[in-house]
C-alpha cells in the first residue's frame, strides 16, 4: 500500500469512524438480546436515509432530530416502541463509545505535527458530549459540524468547511471515514482519502475512489509515512 504524502491535516468522520454508533444499543439493558442487531442496523440505515432525503428535499433539520426520528421508526418496526427505552437509547447515543485505537492514533498524528479534526453530520452539542465522554478533547484540533451549512454529507458545501476553516488545500487533507459513501464523496471533492473499512464492505459504485483502505485507524500513521 503506497503512502499518502504531503498531508497537513487528518479529518475524521465521527459516527462509525471514531465512535461506535452501535454502542448505544449494546449498552442498553432494556433491549432484548435477540433484537439488538436488527435495531442497530435499522436505526443506522434510517438515520442515513433521512439525511440524504432531507438534503434532496432541501428540508434540513439537525442531526439530533434525524437520529430521534430514525430511532422512532426502528423501535416501531422491531416491536420495541416504549418511551423509557427511547429516552435511554437517545441518552446513550450522546455518549457513544470510541473505538479502542482512536485516542492513540489521534495522539500520534498530533505528535507528528498533523492537524486533527472531525467533520460530522452531528450537531456541535452531540459531538462535544461524545468527545468529552471518550476523553478526546486534547487530541483534536477542530470539530466541524454540518450545522454551519445546513445540509448533510455528501454535499460539497460540507467538505468545503475543511479548507475554509483549516486553511489547507484539498490535496493536503487526508479524509478518513468508515462509510463508503462518505469516503467516495470526499474523494470526488478532491481530498486524499483513507477508507476505514471496518465492516469489510465491497467498493462503492460512486464517483471518486479512496486512495487506500484500512481495517482500523491504527494503520493510519504508517499510511501517511509517519512511522
Amino acid at each position: 500500500m503506497s503512502a499518502i504524502e504531503g498531508i497537513r491535516a487528518c479529518v475524521f468522520d465521527a459516527y462509525g469512524t471514531l465512535f461506535d454508533f452501535g454502542s448505544a444499543v449494546t449498552r442498553c439493558p432494556d433491549v432484548p438480546d435477540d433484537r439488538r442487531a436488527a435495531l442497530v442496523t435499522l436505526w443506522r440505515d434510517k438515520q442515513l436515509q433521512y439525511t440524504w432525503l432531507r438534503s434532496l428535499q432541501n428540508l434540513y433539520t439537525d442531526f439530533e432530530t434525524v437520529t430521534a426520528d430514525a430511532l422512532d421508526f426502528a423501535l416501531e418496526a422491531t416491536g420495541l416502541a416504549d418511551p423509557r427505552r427511547r429516552a435511554a437509547l437517545l441518552a446513550l447515543y450522546r455518549i457513544v463509545s470510541a473505538y479502542p485505537e482512536v485516542k492513540a492514533t489521534l495522539g500520534t498524528l498530533k505528535a507528528k505535527g498533523i492537524a486533527t479534526a472531525i467533520l460530522s453530520n452531528g450537531t456541535p452539542a452531540m459531538l462535544a458530549a461524545a468527545i468529552a465522554h471518550a476523553g478526546l478533547g486534547d487530541v483534536l484540533d477542530h470539530v466541524l459540524s454540518v450545522e454551519a451549512v445546513g445540509v448533510f454529507k455528501t454535499d460539497p458545501r460540507v467538505y468545503q468547511l475543511v479548507p475554509a476553516r483549516l486553511g489547507v488545500q484539498r490535496k493536503e487533507v487526508c479524509f478518513v471515514s468508515s462509510n463508503g459513501w462518505d469516503a467516495y464523496g470526499a474523494s470526488a471533492f478532491g481530498f486524499r482519502v483513507a477508507w476505514c473499512n471496518r465492516a469489510r464492505q465491497p467498493a462503492e459504485r460512486l464517483p471518486g475512489a479512496p486512495d487506500a483502505a484500512i481495517s482500523d485507524l491504527s494503520a493510519l500513521p504508517g499510511l501517511l509515512g509517519l512511522g
